[in-house]
């Protein structure tokens, strides 16, 4: 296996729009959500305008098949809540990043890029994990589909 490339990353505060979804694949559930609302207001036509963060909210719980996913895309200020979606502000803050190539529905690659990045951090002397949110960011145009790429986000504290 080929070493980590790791980043860091200090992100800045955002506003974000909330799509949340649980069962035994939310993140497909949460995703089209997601899409229903940003795809006729124009979010998904400039990936590069907008920035997509997906977490797991829950987590899955050992013995069951369930758990939940939260996609929260970036928004402005001119935007207010409605309906099911949630307006939510992030705090930002330091981020060792990962990325990780999800190719032909091959999502474990997903879990091992996890435990990679977080035996990195647990090598390191620098920087220490910290209790926020990890989060998954898609890069490139967001659609629901076997075949993306992510940024993986571990929280740390230097």
């Amino acid at each position: 296996m080929s070493e980590l490339d790791v980043r860091i990353v200090n992100l800045e505060p955002m506003r974000v729009a909330s799509f949340h979804a649980y069962g035994d694949s939310p993140e497909n559930e949460a995703g089209k959500k997601l899409m229903a609302w940003a795809k006729p207001r124009g979010l998904l036509d400039t990936p590069s305008e907008y920035r997509i963060f997906g977490v797991d909210n829950p987590e899955p719980m050992p013995g069951s098949p369930n758990h939940g996913y939260e996609f929260n895309i970036t928004i402005g200020p001119d935007i207010e809540p409605e309906s099911d979606v949630k307006i939510k502000e992030f705090p930002g803050g330091l981020y060792a990043v990962a990325r990780c190539e999800v190719q032909g529905g091959g999502f474990e690659v997903i879990g091992e890029t996890w435990k990679r990045l977080a035996a990195w951090r647990e090598g390191s002397s620098q920087y220490r994990y910290v209790g926020r949110q990890c989060l998954e960011e898609h890069i490139g145009p967001f659609e629901v589909s076997d075949s993306f790429t992510l940024d993986l986000f571990l929280p740390i504290s230097d």
